[in-house]
């Protein structure tokens, strides 16, 4: 029998959020993926040292990159794959649903235990939101995931150190304040909100759901082979969907670390409240996936030791990336994408000038 028009239209919205979004279903050729033609491309640039001895800085920075996170990408990709595997969306949004003020907590908690680059996370939010998440939920998760979610925060630390810390928690209580504000506008009707809920059981308990999973999980060479194998998969996939972006993160911090003169970066992007201005005007023109934004925040920081001003990069960068507002005021609402820089901007600009002034 023939699917109805509905089922049909059902079926193409799960698969395909969005025009920016590809659908799941859908198989590249491996010569026509973004990840492999990153890779080849990366590979011919870098051996061109062997050849042009002006290019050898710029080989040289990028090694230097990768020595410094090739643990924390590896780390990162594993506990993604596991959390892609062992973690049910259906937790997620059995929490979503909620328009309280506990759900923006939840909101931020999956975003941090989320495993997607901002792409990435930009399909899961449009597709909670049309699965009946309330805007509020769906702009703290969209915030709190690309710079607090698990992968990303082990990448930082490979990066930054403990200072990293300070970059987490700040995202987070940013994620957490515009969530909550977003929520106060949304009782008083001042940004557009779908007034449907996602279906669920109320008396679900995501605890009893793992006490069951785990009583009932037999440990055979059958199912631990299994597990492996989707964990590998996940790990796959988000290294496919993430690698990319970061490999362009490098390229261009490698470029900048040998041939920009480390006086421009002085001069334009110190830690000032003059500098804090041009690496926000910067992170705004620059559309680069927040992954790959991280090693450009650490070249801003490496070369003018100006903490904040990379802080400012990495969060202004996801709360002005007009791929992101773009869908929200087309899958939200208009004033729902003004508010959210509106908002945003000032608390990154004011803790970029506090971590300027103590770290």
């Amino acid at each position: 029998m023939r699917k109805a028009r509905g089922e049909e239209r059902k079926e193409e919205s799960e698969g395909k959020v969005c025009g920016f979004c590809e659908s799941k279903k859908e198989k590249k050729k491996w010569y026509k993926d973004r990840f492999f033609l990153t890779i080849i491309s990366t590979f011919i640039i870098l051996t061109t040292a062997w050849f042009f001895e002006f290019t050898k800085p710029f080989t040289l920075a990028f090694l230097e990159y990768l020595r410094i996170i090739w643990w924390a990408l590896l780390l990162g990709f594993i506990i993604g794959g596991f959390i892609d595997y062992y973690v049910p969306k259906e937790y997620i949004q059995r929490y979503f649903a909620i328009h309280k003020k506990r759900s923006i907590l939840y909101s931020v908690i999956f975003g941090f235990l989320g495993s997607a680059c901002c792409h990435g996370v930009l399909a899961i939010s449009m597709e909670l939101y049309k699965k009946g998440a309330s805007t509020a939920s769906v702009i703290a998760f969209l915030l709190a995931s690309p710079w607090a979610n698990l992968p990303i925060t082990i990448i930082l630390f490979g990066f930054f150190g403990l200072n990293a810390f300070f970059i987490i928690l700040a995202s987070l209580i940013i994620a957490l304040v515009t969530g909550l504000i977003f929520q106060m506008l949304d009782k008083k009707r001042l940004i557009e909100c779908k007034s449907h809920h996602i279906e669920f059981d109320e008396n679900f308990s995501v605890r009893s759901d793992v006490k069951r999973r785990v009583k009932n999980y037999e440990f055979t060479q059958k199912n631990l082979k299994k597990d492996v194998k989707g964990v590998l998969k996940g790990s796959w996939d988000l290294t496919r969907m993430i690698m990319w972006w970061i490999i362009i993160g490098m390229l261009i911090a490698s470029f900048s670390n040998a041939f920009i003169p480390n006086e421009i970066f002085m001069t334009y992007l110190g830690p000032t409240i003059f500098g804090l201005f041009i690496t926000l005007f910067i992170a705004t023109i620059i559309e680069v996936c927040s992954e790959g934004s991280s090693p450009l925040a650490f070249e801003i920081y490496k070369q003018t030791n100006a903490f904040g001003n990379a802080f400012v990069f990495l969060n202004a960068g996801v709360a002005t990336d007009y791929t992101e507002i773009g869908l929200i005021w087309a899958n939200i609402g208009k004033r729902t994408a003004i508010l959210l820089p509106l908002i945003t901007i000032p608390q990154i600009l004011l803790l970029g000038y506090i971590f300027n002034l103590f770290l």
